[in-house]
């Protein structure tokens, strides 16, 4: 019996090494344990792995202009964003340790406050009283968030901490599962 789900590429149904999962959920278990117990000094790192990510990335879609010119101002412009964004974070570590969680709380408040508009829209459309609830939810966090970008900043390591910790712990057992039962990877959906 085929326990594929319909619709899916069959080319997502390749088999995960176990080791790959254990690997992932070592690695957020060690990210999580370190935002718990040391916040300020893990952030540091992380921001500056992204600052290195960032400029990397961005001189490699400076190159990629050269072997394919299709798209080639958006290239340009990502390469550009890439290089400065990484730059900046390189430059001045300690800025950036709190200027980048700050920014993503902002963006997560813009970001809840367009979803509990659009929610709103659709509960009193006939979306039903937990759209509304959903809408009016969503909108008071990103009035939260947008108000104390620099409060729910500090706070956001231990969140993403814990979130780490419980996805590492989640891939550990996957990783189990996957050993012992070799069949499993067959018919579960890639990640990939």
């Amino acid at each position: 019996m085929d326990t594929r789900l319909p619709g899916i590429s069959p080319r997502m149904y390749t088999a995960i090494p176990w080791w790959i999962a254990m690997m992932e959920g070592i690695a957020l278990v060690i990210i999580g344990l370190l935002l718990l117990i040391s916040p300020t000094m893990t952030t540091l790192v992380l921001v500056q792995v992204l600052g290195w990510y960032w400029l990397i990335g961005g001189i490699l879609s400076f190159v990629s202009i050269f072997v394919d010119r299709t798209q080639w101002g958006w290239k340009l412009a990502i390469g550009i964003l890439g290089v400065l964004a990484g730059l900046a974070v390189i430059r001045d570590p300690l800025w950036s340790t709190l200027m980048v969680p700050t920014l993503i709380v902002i963006f997560l408040a813009v970001q809840a406050l367009i979803v509990g508009a659009i929610e709103l829209i659709q509960g009193f459309t006939g979306g039903g009283v937990a759209a509304i609830m959903l809408g009016i939810i969503n909108i008071i966090l990103g009035i939260v968030l947008l108000f104390s970008p620099l409060a729910a900043a500090m706070v956001l390591p231990l969140v993403l901490g814990i979130f780490a910790l419980i996805g590492g712990i989640i891939a550990l057992y996957g990783a189990y599962r996957l050993q012992k039962q070799p069949e499993l990877a067959a018919t579960q959906p890639s990640a990939i």
